[in-house]
């Protein structure tokens, strides 16, 4: 007769999983209240949202210092694993969020924010997102990316344009075949090791001396293809800017930003102990992946006519300069991602935002897409400071000093110098110069040519609520003045990810 295993609340460390249930437990107190009372005004339900994320982001400050007293903090049958990777990558998600909730906040015409489902579905994204992070258990991982994919699939649909149910269906469709490469890929590694437990199959694999090493590859080329899509690395790229492009500006924004930080996340822990561990064909993949994104992105890009798509392929581009630090490896290179993510977090939602200001319901005569480059000429002239500040965020984009993603490159391509791989940092400045092109060209178009007849003009007043000058300055802040704190900043994460082994 088997014993019964007495297991103590205590042991559980059931904090760990604080983070991760409070927006769960906010989702289901929205949709309860809804059940009750119908019909209420959306600033409650943004109000509700940003409470739980304020109380959220409460508990990771709590989770950072007992991280920086105890170290790696195990939890729940050792499932949960909250290390600086964790603790940094929530940080970014929590942070995000909470500048993309006020957005809803936005007169008439956006009817999505009108339903309180929406800001259900988006507490779970965020819940589902905290468990990708905050785990090395390839189950659980897996649990939270189609837990977040899940939802932010109808977000986009809820959009309810004809673009907006296409870009849903591409991106279920392209996102089931990602999940499918990650089941086959995990499944391979489990026959492998018997564990699904990313550093049990460290250990279990080094100690075999890699003596499966054909298998190895067969489950590294699965778990690689899943996050080439995730991460929209080239040639897994093709549904990113259409799933942009339905998208709602705001939410374009947003999926450049907080969907990566997770899937980066997961695949600095899934790779880096086989690029460690000599794996050299990975190693190999990686590099080429890498630039063939940078270039190809920014080759695309160049083509675009319509901003929106030229910023979405600009995103895949500046997702294969952060993919290069998976690739290196070292301390700097780790610290290196997160400080270019935050920086481009500001940025990059800043732009996206400047979109949503001047979205429409319904394209006018003889216009194509509703963000063409046509629509932004001669704004300097109608709407000044519009244009100052889209082109500021455009520059900080491009790498011009001293602007906030100058630092962020300069830091990213140090660390490939500092470890050897010149060619790769050479490629890296290349691609940066090329990509200044067509940031510059809409600088150009909106100072240097005159309003086109027949598009909308005062674009800045379309939208323009408080609330969306306030997160559109707080982007603007970050973007202009973050080298003041970019020291401090540095050493934060850079301590945490040292911490961590990383």
């Amino acid at each position: 007769m088997l014993s019964p295993i007495n297991v103590s609340i205590g042991s559980l460390n059931l904090i760990t999983l604080a983070p991760m249930i409070l927006p769960i437990v906010g989702a289901l107190f929205i949709l309860i209240i809804d059940m009750f009372k119908s019909g209420l005004d959306k600033s409650m339900f943004v109000m509700l949202s940003l409470l739980v994320l304020g109380i959220d982001f409460a508990l990771l400050i709590e989770s950072a210092g007992m991280f920086r007293a105890n170290g790696t903090i195990m939890g729940v049958f050792d499932v949960m694993l909250v290390d600086g990777l964790a603790i940094l990558s929530q940080f970014i998600i929590v942070i995000a969020s909470m500048l993309f909730i006020p957005l809803a906040l936005s007169q008439k015409r956006f009817h999505e924010f009108s339903y309180p489902e929406f800001f259900a579905l988006f507490l779970f994204m965020i819940a589902g997102f905290q468990f990708m992070v905050a785990t090395d258990n390839l189950i659980l991982i897996f649990v939270g990316l189609e837990t977040a994919s899940l939802a932010l699939y109808t977000l986009i649909a809820m959009h309810n344009r004809d673009k907006s149910f296409e870009a849903a269906v591409k991106y279920f469709t392209m996102g089931a075949l990602a999940a499918g490469f990650y089941s086959f890929g995990s499944m391979v590694f489990y026959a492998l090791t018997g564990s699904i437990e990313i550093n049990q199959i460290a250990t279990v694999l080094a100690g075999n001396n890699y003596a499966d090493i054909g298998f190895v590859l067969v489950g590294v080329v699965f778990l690689l293809a899943s996050f080439g899509f995730k991460l929209s690395m080239v040639p897994f790229h093709t549904w990113t800017p259409d799933v942009y492009e339905g998208s709602s500006a705001a939410l374009a924004g947003y999926m450049s930003i907080v969907p990566k930080i997770a899937a980066f996340v997961v695949a600095m822990r899934l790779f880096e102990f086989l690029i460690h561990s000599g794996v050299v064909w990975l190693e190999a993949v990686l590099y080429i992946l890498v630039i063939v994104t940078m270039t190809m992105a920014n080759i695309w890009a160049l083509v675009q006519t319509d901003v929106k798509r030229m910023l979405a392929y600009s995103s895949i581009s500046h997702a294969g300069f952060v993919m290069a630090a998976i690739l290196i490896g070292t301390t700097q290179s780790n610290s290196a991602l997160f400080l270019y993510w935050v920086l481009f977090s500001f940025t990059n939602l800043g732009a996206f935002s400047m979109l949503w200001i001047s979205r429409q319901k319904n394209l006018l005569p003889g216009q194509s897409s509703d963000h063409t480059f046509e629509k932004f000429a001669g704004l300097v002239k109608i709407s000044p400071v519009a244009a100052s500040i889209m082109a500021l965020f455009m520059l900080s984009l491009a790498g011009i000093p001293p602007f906030s993603l100058f630092w962020g490159k300069l830091y990213m391509i140090g660390s490939a110098v500092s470890a050897g791989y010149t060619v790769l940092a050479l490629a890296m400045a290349l691609n940066s110069a090329i990509a200044g092109y067509y940031y510059i060209k809409l600088i150009v178009y909106m100072f240097m040519k005159d309003p086109v007849v027949g598009y909308r003009g005062d674009v800045s007043s379309i939208n323009a609520t408080m609330s969306l000058r306030v997160i559109i300055g707080i982007a603007t802040v970050g973007t202009i003045f973050v080298f003041l704190a970019l020291n401090p900043l540095l050493e934060f994460i850079t301590s945490f990810v040292y911490n961590s082994g990383y």
